[in-house]
């Protein structure tokens, strides 16, 4: 997996003060999308293991209290991107006690792959939907068209 930006302070992409990682590709290609760069599987830079041990490290910090990660992109349920988004909530649930997991994905909640399930049900709030131009609404609250769903799953 591929990712484009982490931020490891980041108080727009959900609520509180989070850690937000921007991950590479999205076969949605939404027309109006405002993150296109993000679009090819290939773009960004390798995910690596040092990366993710800095995601882990700083939802511990103390310091800078965070309320939890949030994956947008791209698209974090790319298929080429599973199993490492998995391995990754998989370890914020085990070793960040307390921190909540919140999800952007192109995908209907209904059309998930057993895979992207797997995700899914270690996650507490889902937004899906593809963005659709016709209905960008700027004054949605976590999405940016009215068809995107905000799931709240535990």
């Amino acid at each position: 997996m591929n990712y484009h930006q982490y931020y490891p302070v980041d108080i727009v992409n959900g609520p509180g003060t989070r850690c937000t990682l921007f991950v590479s590709g999205c076969v949605h290609e939404c027309r109006g999308c405002y993150n296109k760069s993000t679009w090819r599987l290939d773009s960004g830079v390798p995910f690596t293991q040092a990366m993710e041990d800095r995601i882990i490290a700083d939802l511990n910090d103390t310091r800078i209290k965070r309320q939890g990660l949030s994956l947008s992109g791209g698209d974090p349920l790319h298929p080429g991107n599973v199993p490492e988004i998995l391995r990754l909530v998989s370890r914020v649930r085990a070793e960040c006690q307390g921190k909540d997991i919140w999800l952007w994905t192109g995908y209907r909640i209904d059309e998930l792959t057993a895979a992207q399930r797997e995700v899914v049900d270690r996650i507490n709030v889902l937004i899906d939907g593809k963005f659709v131009q016709d209905l960008k609404d700027p004054a949605l609250i976590w999405r940016g068209s009215s068809n995107q769903v905000v799931h709240h799953l535990r």
